[in-house]
């Protein structure tokens, strides 16, 4: 149970925290691209709760987002300074997710490693901004008191920052269904080590963006074109006889996970456009594969 003190709160059923955890998790999330970290801003958004005078607050959800905005950001400003020393490309860290999040259409989208890693372009305040006007739908002048920031800056915020994704966010959307066909002739082709069959699965433009964290062995610069990329791939079947590939769902959509000899060893997100692939993400950090055994809930 998530703390009862304060306010006469006693029960799980009572205590507004437990019914919005879902949300300030995916908030913090969406903030920061790290599970681990979101966690512990929930942790920090509770200890602040329970000492609140909560029979005070007349909208718990509103207070309790405005708490966890606060500590992701101030997380946020600690972890954007590490990752200027990160070794190599540095990606979101994946989720096992339900198939249910896909539901949400809006949602998906946003959790996606895709749009998370567009995310990691901006600054925090525009990040928080973004975030909470963009995929929660939060009054700007909820916000503001969240960033400290006035609500006409805010807006102003949040206008650049829109501009700022939508040069940047996949051109399309996919429909469930669709990627996860386009993922299962990609896992074949991999499965297979068949060249062919990833030059006609893969953009002509691919690019295959990989994070080891300087812990496993991970490319230090995005890999594009779809011949070098292909190559690439086609030789994972070769160097490991006992690959398990299977088809998992990551941050709201069809994905997959490389498991040889059935340890843990990448998680690969896919964008797909126009029936190929256009992107691929693979995390192989061993510090970000704590979510991929427990489905997570990610919600709004």
């Amino acid at each position: 149970m998530v703390g009862g003190s304060g306010g006469g709160v006693t029960t799980e059923e009572e205590d507004p925290l437990v019914a919005h955890r879902g949300l300030l998790f995916t908030v913090a999330y969406e903030m920061l691209g790290s599970a681990a970290d979101a966690e512990d801003v929930v942790q920090e958004t509770w200890l602040r709760w329970a000492a609140t005078d909560q029979a005070a607050v007349r909208e718990p959800r509103a207070y309790l987002v405005r708490i966890a905005t606060r500590q992701a950001l101030n997380r946020l400003r600690t972890v954007s300074r590490r990752r200027e020393d990160y070794v190599g490309e540095w990606l979101p860290e994946p989720l096992l997710t339900s198939p249910d999040v896909a539901e949400d259409v809006e949602l998906a989208d946003s959790v996606s490693i895709a749009m998370m890693t567009v995310l990691e372009t901006l600054g925090p305040i525009e990040r928080a901004v973004f975030v909470l006007r963009e995929v929660f739908d939060v009054p700007y002048d909820e916000i503001a008191a969240a960033v400290g920031k006035s609500p006409a800056a805010v807006r102003q915020i949040a206008h650049r920052a829109r501009g700022h994704v939508a040069a940047r966010r996949p051109r399309t959307r996919v429909a469930p269904a669709e990627q996860q066909v386009v993922v299962d002739r990609f896992l074949a082709a991999v499965r297979t080590g068949d060249v062919q069959g990833l030059l006609d699965v893969l953009s002509p433009d691919v690019v295959l963006v990989t994070d080891g964290g300087g812990v496993v062995q991970a490319l230090m610069a995005p890999l594009e074109g779809v011949r070098r990329v292909s190559t690439l791939l086609a030789g994972i079947a070769t160097h490991a006889p006992d690959l398990q590939l299977t088809s998992v769902w990551l941050n709201g959509a069809p994905a997959a996970r490389i498991d040889p000899g059935g340890a843990r060893d990448t998680a690969l997100s896919l964008t797909v456009e126009n029936g190929r692939i256009t992107r691929i993400y693979a995390v192989r950090n061993p510090h970000k594969m704590a979510y991929l055994d427990t489905e997570n809930p990610l919600t709004r």
